[in-house]
């Protein structure tokens, strides 16, 4: 159990800073300093936030992977990590976009990805 949650809780963090560093930058227009950034640097700076998607990343794949000891085997952890990453975008979105984003079709979308967890758990 707490190799579960650990996996769960590093694939949220991960996630967070992989959604900053491949769409943080579309604000960067709006952000005094960032706003006449040439694209390069704009590339060097999402590199620099994905680092630590990585060092997130690789930890909660070695913990969490049956063959390491964890409790995943290869097919949960993507489909948990297809599932965070969707979760986090979804909240991203909405708090730094403020986007209006849940309709009819994205809620039953998630209601698909919980039937492949549950599918795939089974």
């Amino acid at each position: 159990m707490k190799k579960a949650l650990f996996t769960i809780f590093f694939l949220i963090l991960s996630n967070t800073f992989m959604t900053f560093a491949w769409y943080g930058h579309l604000k960067f227009k709006q952000m005094k300093g960032f706003e006449s950034l040439p694209l390069i640097a704009v590339i060097f700076i999402s590199w620099g936030i994905a680092l630590f998607e990585y060092c997130f990343q690789v930890p909660a794949n070695r913990v969490g992977f049956i063959e390491n000891g964890g409790p995943f085997t290869l097919l949960q952890l993507k489909v948990i990590q297809e599932v965070v990453t969707l979760t986090v975008f979804v909240a991203f979105s909405a708090i730094v976009f403020k986007t209006n984003l849940l309709q009819w079709n994205h809620i039953a979308g998630f209601g698909c990805l919980i039937l492949a967890v549950y599918l795939l758990f089974k």
